[in-house]
């Protein structure tokens, strides 16, 4: 008589399930899919690699986007991010394909529009809000391409990684600039926006309070 446990297999959870509750609870899935639409016959859905996404963020882990799917190897990714998922597919060309999709649909949108929804879900409070900007350094060489820019729509264009004020204490590396809008009500997340590492908080801070308030 063959032995039942032999067929039983064991794949780890650890803090992540905590975590793709909470997505779960939001309706990111739900919400990146009608932003960003669907194909026909595709195994992993937009809105389910950026759960990925989100999951291997906070999973402590730095790699190369072509070892994604490792991190979830071992991992019970039908329970974290959706029936049928495996680790094999969420691939780098996978995730790319999805990355350019989020851009196509707009980073800021996409991103207001899954805040807004978290914070109606777990019921935060957006009579007050707090605008702030930080710099994030990089390294190695970056070019700007000004006359290709020029025919692309201004929404489409990619921004500046350029030299500007350095927040972080290193004025030696290039930089873009995040701005954030965050709830009074614990600082949670409702609004950003990536800026030229050159860009004016005087001149940009109004600009991004108008465009939060549509």
């Amino acid at each position: 008589m063959k032995n039942p446990l032999e067929a039983i297999e064991i794949v780890n959870l650890d803090h992540l399930g905590i975590v793709a509750g909470i997505i779960d609870e939001m309706e990111l899935v739900e919400e990146v899919n009608k932003k960003v639409g669907l194909r026909a016959k595709e195994a992993v859905s937009p809105g389910q690699v950026m759960k990925a996404m989100i999951l291997n963020g906070l999973g402590f882990l730095s790699a190369p986007l072509y070892l994604f799917e490792n991190f979830f190897v071992g991992k019970a990714t039908e329970h974290l991010i959706g029936e049928g998922v495996i680790a094999e597919q969420l691939n780098d060309d996978r995730i790319g394909r999805a990355l350019d999709k989020y851009y196509e649909v707009g980073t800021t949108n996409l991103f207001t529009a899954i805040a807004l929804k978290a914070a109606q879900k777990f019921q935060v409070e957006k009579e007050s809000v707090h605008l702030d900007s930080s710099s994030i350094s990089v390294e190695g060489e970056y070019k700007s391409k000004e006359e290709e820019n020029q025919e692309i729509e201004e929404e489409m264009k990619a921004i500046k990684i350029v030299h500007g004020y350095s927040r972080d204490k290193r004025p030696d590396l290039k930089q873009f600039i995040i701005d954030m809008v965050v709830s009074g009500d614990g600082d949670v997340p409702l609004y950003l926006k990536i800026d030229d590492g050159n860009a004016d908080d005087k001149s940009v801070f109004v600009e991004r309070l108008k465009e939060f308030k549509k």
